[in-house]
């Protein structure tokens, strides 16, 4: 009985950090576009503010969550992690649904904070501003197909799982561990600041899901769709999934094959070996 408890609670206490570390995260990524949209006069940012606070994001959310939970907040880099990794295929979907869950209330609390600029802009709660909360295709405004979307976004989260991998494996030289939620930020800015165009660099499902349900329970009818009117919401979710899969098995097979260790053993910096 004892041991059933304390098993309990660590899982407990992942799913929390992977709660909080994902709220976290949005808090900072919805807050800077918010704040971005929101300003008439352009005055407070552009688009290299926001893709360093994305970046910043994810470097705090990790160190909030890296000990408890390995610090996915990503439902594609969960995936990966169990198909390549050794992570625990039964904790898949509560890791996802926790990421989830912390971006959907992150999201709404950034919705209520900004509601007066919003609402100034934005009264009839368009895509406008929904930008805000969720990608669109061309953010919104540029000429990209659905296709091009897709595969941008494969593009995208295969480089961010590749290189998290890279960054993550001990024999591959890695940072240390305490350093290495600073890397991986660096890592999301400079996808920001290279492939951001098409698609807006969701590159994670829960970051773009939650903060879209958020935005469509307060007022935005159109949330699940894209500018064009085509159902959209599906493309942030099964892209970056396949992406995360396309990058892990490259590394998987191309880097970490070569590899060798004294021990033999496969070792990753940012994952506890008692939460595989």
């Amino acid at each position: 009985m004892a041991k059933n408890s304390i098993t309990q609670n660590s899982v407990v206490g992942e799913l929390s950090a992977e709660f909080l570390g994902t709220m976290i995260l949005i808090l900072f990524g919805n807050g800077v576009v918010a704040q971005v949209v929101t300003s008439s006069d352009k005055s407070l940012g552009g688009h290299d503010s926001i893709a360093w606070a994305w970046g910043l994001g994810v470097t705090l959310g990790v160190y909030v969550a890296a000990r408890l939970s390995g610090a996915h907040l990503n439902p594609a880099v969960t995936i990966a992690l169990a198909a390549f990794k050794g992570f625990s295929w039964r904790k898949v979907l509560p890791y996802s649904l926790a990421q989830t869950a912390g971006a959907f209330v992150a999201a709404l609390i950034v919705r209520f904070v900004y509601a007066d600029l919003i609402n100034a802009m934005d009264p009839g709660h368009t895509y406008k501003t929904q930008g805000i909360f969720s990608t669109l295709p061309g953010n919104g405004a540029g000429p990209v197909t659905i296709p091009t979307a897709f595969f941008d976004q494969i593009v995208g989260t295969a480089i961010l799982v590749f290189v998290i991998f890279a960054l993550t494996t001990a024999a591959n030289n890695a940072p240390l561990s305490n350093l290495g939620p600073v890397v991986v930020g660096l890592l999301v800015v400079a996808i920001g600041m290279a492939w951001g165009a098409n698609a807006g660099y969701a590159i994670n499902p829960a970051r773009d899901f939650g903060p879209r349900l958020a935005s469509f329970v307060t007022g935005y009818a159109t949330a699940f769709l894209d500018q064009n009117g085509s159902v959209y919401f599906w493309l942030p979710i099964v892209a970056p999934i396949i992406g995360g899969l396309i990058g892990g098995a490259l590394f998987k097979y191309m880097i970490e094959g070569f590899l060798s260790t004294a021990t033999g053993e496969d070792i990753t910096v940012s994952e506890p070996i008692e939460n595989r």
